[in-house]
């Protein structure tokens, strides 16, 4: 049942309460699961070794030749001539090799 004032609008603490329900509602609707995807493609990235079998965003899958601490050197198909530098960023599956 809703108050209503003295000239018939919604109560103030009802209007607060409002808001506080929908900006909790945003934040765990929208905001908590992109920090929770942040951290795993944080984590992914991190465990990136030389060697490793990768995805990268554009679709293409490659193995890492050499790494710097935000630029990966990503070797192509089975032509051992076609090794591209990229992002780390970039990368969105890993496979350790067996």
């Amino acid at each position: 049942m809703l108050t209503a004032t003295a000239t018939g609008g919604v109560s103030p603490t009802l209007l607060i309460g409002y808001i506080i329900f929908f900006c909790a509602l945003m934040y765990f609707m929208a905001i908590r699961p992109q920090q929770r995807e942040r951290k795993k493609q944080q984590e992914l990235l991190a465990g990136v070794a030389v060697g490793d079998s990768i995805l990268t965003t554009a679709g293409f899958y490659g193995v890492v030749i050499d790494m710097t601490d935000d630029t990966v050197i990503v070797e192509f198909g089975n032509d051992k001539h076609c090794r591209i530098p990229m992002q780390k960023t970039a990368i969105v599956e890993v496979e350790k090799p067996e």
